[in-house]
């Protein structure tokens, strides 16, 4: 995890926004620590592309006041731009460049001296290890290289605060996790991440705290080991050598649950220090001999299905 700073990178407080008679966002409040990780969560339709876009200055909200990187969005959004970077769900490269020619041209965007450009494109074709495929189009680029390309063009103007909205999308598993490494690397060096994901693996291998959105309302919020114990159906699984020790640890433990077959006996726990440390004194305390202890503990999919309805599909899916 990462350390935190006392000042907040982003606040929201009341943010609405409706489509019509379609009400999308109904009265968020956020608050995202500096140099940490932010995962917003949701199923189709929940409003996470609209937080994003209202946060990012490309669209305004109907009520409520925010702020990013310490500039209000809507008394100062250039200097909410100046220290922001966006990632869409899809890459925003011009296939008929080169990798270096499209961090050259975002570079003299942010009006980067000549000199500058040549040496900053060089660094960050380096960094996301484009070096080889730098002076080729990116019409050839792989979908991992592309995306790298896009978080590479979005750091010319070095933001302080990145939106990386369903940055993964599409990816194969060893590109994601590529993209996992880099993300990590921003946040070491300070850098604030507000990401929506359909991967809620994702969200729980990088996020310091998770929001969950359900028809533009936010359900819950934490920490990926608090919502998971806010859900039902931990518990602790003993497995015994024979059944005489399963018979004493069915007695000893209230609530727990024999399985003769397997001779198992599952314990419901919510997964904390303190009752995993409890049931073992109780166990020492009566003798009693345990081959196999496992913790098994609720996972976001649990988490999701629980807190807004939907089933995730494909891979552990919470969709935008």
């Amino acid at each position: 995890m990462t350390t935190r700073t006392a000042t907040p990178a982003i606040t929201a407080t009341g943010l609405r926004k409706s489509f019509g008679d379609k009400t999308v966002l109904d009265s968020v409040d956020l608050n995202v620590p500096r140099g940490s990780v932010f995962a917003l969560l949701g199923a189709n339709g929940a409003g996470k592309t609209t937080t994003v876009k209202i946060l990012s200055t490309l669209i305004n909200a109907d009520d409520g006041v925010a702020t990013v990187a310490g500039h209000d969005l809507t008394g100062d959004p250039e200097a909410v731009r100046a220290s922001i970077g966006v990632t869409g769900q899809f890459s925003a490269v011009d296939n008929l460049l080169t990798g270096e020619e499209n961090l050259l041209l975002m570079a003299k965007l942010n009006l980067i001296g000549r000199g500058e450009r040549k040496r900053l494109a060089a660094e960050l074709l380096e960094r996301f290890e484009l070096t080889e495929a730098g002076k080729k189009p990116v019409s050839t680029y792989s979908g991992g290289m592309r995306r790298r390309l896009d978080l590479a063009m979005t750091l010319v103007g070095s933001p302080r605060v990145i939106f990386l909205d369903e940055p993964t999308t599409g990816l194969d598993p060893r590109s994601r996790r590529g993209l996992w490494q880099i993300v990590r690397e921003l946040v070491a060096d300070g850098v604030t991440i507000f990401l929506t994901t359909q991967y809620l693996e994702e969200a729980d291998e990088l996020a310091d705290r998770i929001a969950v959105l359900d028809h533009g309302r936010l359900v819950a919020e934490g920490t990926a080991d608090e919502l998971k114990r806010r859900i039902p159906g931990g518990h602790v699984e003993l497995r015994f050598t024979d059944a005489r020790w399963l018979d004493a640890a069915t007695r000893s433990v209230v609530h727990g649950t024999p399985d003769r077959e397997s001779l198992t006996l599952r314990v419901p726990s919510d997964g904390s220090l303190h009752s995993l440390k409890a049931l073992i004194d109780r166990l020492d305390a009566d003798r009693i001999e345990v081959d196999q202890l496992g913790l098994h503990t609720p996972d976001l999919d649990d988490v999701f299905l629980a807190l807004t309805g939907n089933n995730p599909v494909n891979e552990k899916v919470a969709t935008r």
